[in-house]
């Protein structure tokens, strides 16, 4: 019998941001606007972004700390209850995936890898970063990069995105490489320039007749996927807007020192013929570049999605126990139980958030499944375990909310999620 098909809405972003401060409203590139229904939301955001400031003396704090482009497009985005999954950087690289908080408890394998080109591959200013992970009987993988600059290196970029493929390993069995999942999308600043033959001067020109076919037709990205080159396993829906780079800053206006060129794409593959039960699919329902955000001299792109996903897929998890109150500054006990063929495993943990929490980095306090805190039992039916929070885990009363993460090595997964609570002081 065949599986139940569903559709799932991708929104991607990609955008060179020229090492500058975000200034500019985020919504409108979003595509987010405060009628908007949650039948008209994305159910997965992927914002990937390029030059974001970075100093080599700050290479660790950037990976402890959010920059301000991703605290931004995380500030945009909680109103409509995302949930930043994770980030993943690489120097000025950064690649952020937020999913609707509904979605959370599907998400399974979430692993995350880089892969630096820059100065023969032993610097990180070019390179890629990505995510995959398991959703609703589908995988899928998102890659952000931004390839060798200038319009002579093509070779170099051609070698850029071979070395990706090649040196990009994750530890999920069967889809340890970019091309082994069900669905791929590459995003970033690849920067693919225009073949010789046409001065800045007459591009320009032609760009303000609306003669952009006669453009791609040089384009170096296409010509190189023609003769299987690089990017040639990957798909990408034609182009309608102006060349993305260079922009005079704050301006719609071409810097005409250089040429330009499209030099931030959104590509795509899928893997169609999986599952016996059903065949995959992504439709492209837009493709556009944004000419009002003039804080860079790149126009960040945007691309719509909808993909096919196997819903009647289980995911087996946990389920939390209703609690009903909680009281701070006293050891409070959380009971649940795995459902299906769920079961801890060494490294899981159970973070405790405020009700209205916007990333899964900002939990109040953790406690690790099995460290002396946790008890279990099974009958036929299932396994259930308690494990207690200590008395410091939440200072002040409000609303929260527990997540079961499944930490398995290098991936992770959202397990099981709670109902709200409240926290209470109690009365003396």
């Amino acid at each position: 019998m065949a599986t139940t098909q569903r559709l799932f809405k991708l929104y991607f972003v990609t955008w060179n941001v020229a090492t500058k401060h975000p200034e500019q409203d985020l919504r409108q590139l979003l595509g987010l606007s405060h009628f908007a229904t949650s039948k008209e939301l994305a159910d997965i955001y992927i914002i990937g972004l390029q030059e974001v400031k970075s100093q080599p003396q700050n290479i660790v704090l950037d990976i402890f700390f959010e920059d301000p482009w991703t605290k931004s497009f995380r500030e945009a985005l909680k109103d409509f209850d995302y949930v930043k999954l994770k980030t993943q950087r690489l120097q000025g690289l950064v690649l952020n995936v937020f999913c609707l908080r509904k979605h959370l408890i599907h998400l399974r394998y979430i692993d995350t890898q880089y892969t630096k080109t820059g100065l023969g591959g032993m610097w990180g200013n070019k390179g890629a970063v990505s995510m995959r992970f398991n959703i609703y009987g589908i995988n899928m993988c998102l890659v952000n990069s931004h390839l060798t600059p200038h319009d002579h290196l093509l070779a170099d970029r051609i070698s850029d995105y071979n070395t990706i493929i090649k040196d990009h390993s994750f530890s999920v069995p069967d889809t340890t490489k970019i091309f082994f999942h069900d669905y791929i999308f590459w995003i970033g600043d690849l920067n693919f320039r225009l073949a010789e033959g046409l001065a800045a001067k007459d591009i320009d020109a032609l760009v303000k007749q609306d003669q952009l076919t006669v453009l791609l037709e040089k384009d170096q990205l296409k010509i190189t996927q023609r003769n299987g080159e690089a990017f040639a396993e990957l798909v990408e829906e034609k182009i309608t807007f102006s060349p993305t780079y260079k922009y005079e800053f704050a301006s719609q206006e071409f810097d005409l020192r250089r040429r330009p060129s499209w030099t931030d794409r959104i590509l795509f593959k899928v893997n169609a013929d999986v599952y016996e039960d059903i065949k995959l699919k992504a439709v492209q329902h837009s493709y556009k570049s944004h000419p009002n955000y003039v804080q860079s001299d790149h126009k960040p792109v945007s691309g719509e999605f909808e993909i096919v996903i196997r819903p009647a897929i289980p995911d087996h998890g946990i389920e939390f126990s209703p609690i009903t109150s909680w009281y701070v500054e006293e050891e409070n006990v959380v009971n649940y139980r795995f459902l299906g063929n769920a079961r801890s495993c060494n490294g899981d943990w159970i973070g405790l958030y405020h009700n209205d929490f916007s990333s899964i980095d900002e939990y109040l306090v953790y406690e690790y499944i099995g460290r002396g805190k946790t008890e279990s039992t099974s009958d036929s039916q299932a396994t259930s375990e308690t494990i207690n929070f200590s008395d410091t885990a939440v200072r002040s009363p409000g609303m929260c909310r527990l997540i079961y993460v499944a930490q398995r090595g290098d991936t992770m997964g959202i397990l099981g999620m709670s109902d709200p609570f409240p926290v209470h002081r109690r009365q003396t």
